[in-house]
């Protein structure tokens, strides 16, 4: 077992320090970068300082090195490290766990994701497409959460979290046809209101980005509600009120900072909201604020750095 175990190691280390491998799964960055932004800026990310981040980190890291492979531990240390902001770290080890695990839909879907993270939209979406292949005929799974709620309930599956992914990288890269496409399959493996309130924000925006108007798109609005039961998903939630008219535009508002990534999913609404209704020049401006946040991993702030670059 021991030798095995050392065999193994080798193996990744062999694979980790191999420049094809590397370039075959990561683009080339500057020196300490994560990754380069659309607008051609230089992402890094500072040390996690967090001692539960970086402890739970050291034990996924421990358990990765276990013989043989296990497909839950290379899908964790991926999913720890990419907590502590080491992304192409974690696209390794996606990638490395994919040679024990080649017909696991969990690693395409979760390196799908980082993908998303470091702005290669194209890798995303071959990545998560082949995913959604993989489900195809098998039954859904809840996912457990790496941050749980307060609740300690898990609100995402499996074949959800393929499909919300996927939707979404087609949407940075604006293509919204098939990002509409994929937030319908979405819809129809929802189970719960976390999922409805997420979903919901995604399939009205694209619409409203396709030309309809609010009239033609708010049908995608029809399971949220103010009385839902909702576990995480609050700020999707709100959002979704404000579109259907049942918050205004000042509620939505409040206390709102533009460059606090905390606050970039409804930032972003907001923006969109305004751009998509013809108030083009302060939905910019409203993004390019957002860019000034420290943390750049945010959904929000990703597809706000997408709409810039495609307007200049």
């Amino acid at each position: 077992m021991y030798l095995k175990k050392l065999s193994k190691i080798a193996i990744i280390s062999l694979f980790s320090a191999s420049s094809a491998f590397a370039q075959d799964v990561l683009p080339d960055v500057p020196d300490g970068a994560e990754a380069v932004s659309l607008m051609g800026e230089t992402l890094t990310m500072p040390d996690a300082t967090n001692e539960g981040v970086l402890d739970r980190l050291a034990d996924a890291k421990y358990k990765y090195m276990d013989y043989p492979m296990r497909l839950d531990n290379a899908v964790w240390y991926g999913r720890r490290l990419a907590y502590a902001g080491d992304y192409r770290e974690a696209i390794k080890i996606f990638s490395e766990g994919m040679f024990d695990n080649p017909n696991a839909p969990e690693l395409y879907r979760h390196r799908g994701h980082r993908y998303i993270t470091i702005r290669e939209f194209d890798r995303a979406i071959a990545d998560l497409e082949k995913a959604a292949e993989m489900i195809k005929g098998k039954q859904n799974k809840v996912e457990e959460d790496g941050a749980p709620n307060e609740f300690n309930i898990p609100v995402s599956t499996l074949h959800g979290n393929i499909y919300y992914h996927l939707g979404l990288a087609y949407y940075l890269k604006q293509d919204f046809e098939n990002a509409k496409r994929v937030y319908d399959l979405d819809y129809g493996v929802a189970r719960n209101a976390d999922n409805h309130a997420s979903i919901a924000h995604w399939r009205y925006m694209i619409r409203r980005r396709m030309g309809e108007t609010h009239d033609e798109a708010k049908h995608v609005l029809d399971p949220i509600t103010a009385d839902m039961e909702i576990l995480e998903n609050h700020t999707y939630h709100k959002l979704g009120l404000f579109y259907k008219g049942e918050i205004s535009e000042a509620e939505i508002s409040e206390g709102i900072d533009l460059e606090d990534s905390a606050d970039a999913a409804t930032a972003y609404g907001l923006a969109n909201w305004y751009y998509y209704n013809g108030d083009e020049a302060k939905g910019k401006e409203m993004m390019e604020k957002m860019l000034n946040a420290r943390a750049w991993g945010s959904f929000g702030y990703i597809a706000a750095e997408a709409d810039l670059s495609s307007m200049n």
